[in-house]
């Protein structure tokens, strides 16, 4: 079961950071090792020093541009434990929820936080809370349907879940 409450170092990025800049074209074929160092170019030190269970805290429109699932999936290869922005490109979040890995939209995180601040945020209850600053805010909570995809792992996971429960197989 997945989490719906996330706590960990912020790294802060601003508006309008696509899905190019976290899963390259150039290097989405390459092994892991090979292509880390290219996920979010736009700071080439945040992959070399993200930890895991870090967050991060974005401006409006994150995950804008092309449907890549491996954005998301490169973001929790570094380690990320999630995203908290102000606002997210449809398909990247669908891709998200689908996931299982927990963003969430809060606007005003970016004033109420910054670099290495430590925040927590729970997408069950929509409550953002930048334990540094003692600030906390509110943001709209995930829907029943995307709680209960993240809680079981993952759309993949629901799925399966489904298909135990009837008795049937998937078709290849």
């Amino acid at each position: 079961m997945a989490a719906t409450r996330v706590r960990g170092r912020a790294g802060k990025f601003g508006d309008d950071v696509d899905t190019d800049i976290m899963a390259p074209w150039n290097a989405m074929a390459l092994p892991w090792e090979e292509r880390r160092a290219s996920v979010l170019r736009i700071r080439p030190e945040f992959a070399e020093r993200v930890q895991p269970g870090d967050v991060i805290a974005a401006g409006r429109n994150f995950g804008c541009g092309s449907s890549r699932e491996q954005a998301p999936e490169n973001l929790k290869l570094l380690g990320v434990a999630g995203v908290v922005a102000e606002s997210f490109g449809r398909i990247y979040f669908r891709n998200c929820v689908a996931m299982a890995f927990p963003n969430l939209a809060c606007p005003g995180i970016l004033a109420a936080c910054e670099e290495g601040d430590e925040l927590e945020f729970d997408v069950a209850s929509g409550e953002v809370h930048n334990a540094t600053r003692g600030v906390t805010l509110r943001a709209q909570p995930f829907t029943a349907d995307m709680l209960a995809i993240v809680r079981a792992g993952g759309l993949l996971e629901v799925l399966r879940q489904r298909f135990a429960a009837s008795g049937d197989e998937p078709s290849p």
